[in-house]
């Protein structure tokens, strides 16, 4: 039987402050460097509604987004939690304490998460929109302006990025992504999930957060080049309001590209594959050892190998190369990983 050139693995993650998560149906994993060293790997069950809004093309896309949103930023809060530990309180901190006990946490989670969408509607959405208008007192075309419209949106972002790339510890998140990316090429390739083997794989995929934020700016462009409307509230108001229906044509997009292999998938997923060029770097080994925990915490590599690539290992050694297993074999030495495994639910805080 001819060997496969790649298979989809279903897995997805993200990359947080000195580590990574890696989410697996039902479950997921956060894997994190702390300060000390040590990988800290927090494992949790991770619930998530069965109803039509699941299963409903171009609808389960805003749901699934919302999801991952919200899993995103409880993850990034756990992995930033290691590095606060030396903070001092601060006034802010206190009040919320006292006003909400023990959800402040959570609310104040909830709180970043609006601030962060309204504030990303504003730079992203509406000055864009502000921007092209002042060009209608020089050009009647309409459909130029929206054109001109998008292609502001889409340089707003783009120089976003790479301002942010510059900064130190967005850098090294940034390897962290590069990292994962590594381990699910490894994976789908039908390697066996090595740190040679991942360091060799490539850093760039196409079900990249990454290449759906370029996806949503282009398919935006496509809409409201559509649209004809001379109330400018109305124009501000439509614009936000159709952000749902762009989300769910930009993630089925996306779902398309992720399983499909073929001249047209590789056109549309060009631009955010260009754009991973500054959001995943190349990772060093410690950050592919931190990535391989939190992959093996919520996917059998081994059995999906055996399933899809006909891999038959006589034993798990089989598995790894000589210096894997020297790595491996100094990594047991000087590393311990201290584990907390909630199966059920996720945590409250």
């Amino acid at each position: 039987m001819a060997k496969k050139k790649s298979c989809y693995s279903g897995i997805g993650g993200q990359a947080v402050m000195e580590g990574i998560m890696m989410r697996n149906k039902d479950r997921y994993a956060v894997a994190v460097r702390k300060p000390d060293q040590n990988i800290e790997l927090h494992v949790a069950g991770y619930e998530q509604s069965e109803s039509w809004t699941r299963k409903v093309p171009f609808v389960r896309g805003v749901f699934n987004f919302i999801d991952s949103l919200t899993l995103g930023m409880q993850t990034l809060t756990f992995s930033a939690s290691f590095y606060e530990e030396d903070e001092e309180e601060t006034g802010f901190d206190r009040f919320m304490g006292k006003i909400f006990g023990a959800k402040a946490e959570k609310v104040m989670m909830i709180i970043t998460v609006i601030f962060s969408i309204v504030l990303a509607l504003a730079i992203f959405m509406i000055l864009p929109y502000f921007v092209a208008s002042l060009l209608e007192k020089y050009l009647s075309n309409p459909s130029l302006i929206a054109i001109i419209e998008g292609l502001l949106r889409v340089i707003i972002f783009v120089v976003y990025v790479l301002l942010i790339s510059l900064m130190k510890d967005i850098r090294r998140v940034f390897m962290y992504h590069g990292a994962e990316h590594k381990c699910i090429n490894c994976i789908e390739s039908g390697k066996p999930l090595n740190v040679k083997n991942i360091m060799k794989s490539s850093r760039f995929h196409r079900r990249c957060g990454t290449s759906f934020l370029l996806i949503v700016m282009v398919i935006s462009i496509i809409c409201f080049f559509f649209i004809r409307v001379d109330n400018m509230a109305l124009k501000l108001v439509l614009r936000v309001a159709l952000i749902p229906v762009i989300a769910g044509i930009s993630y089925e997009v996306l779902r398309l590209a992720g399983k499909f292999d073929n001249w047209f998938i590789r056109l549309i997923s060009a631009p955010g594959m260009w754009l991973q060029r500054i959001t995943t770097k190349e990772p060093d080994k410690d950050m592919v050892e931190v990535a391989i925990k939190a992959v093996e915490a919520v996917f059998d590599w081994k059995t999906y190998l055996k399933e899809n690539f006909n891999y038959e290992p006589a034993d798990d050694e089989e598995w790894l190369d000589e210096e894997d297993e020297e790595d491996l074999e100094k990594t047991d030495l000087n590393e311990t990983v201290s584990e907390t495994v909630e199966a059920d639910s996720v945590d409250e805080t």
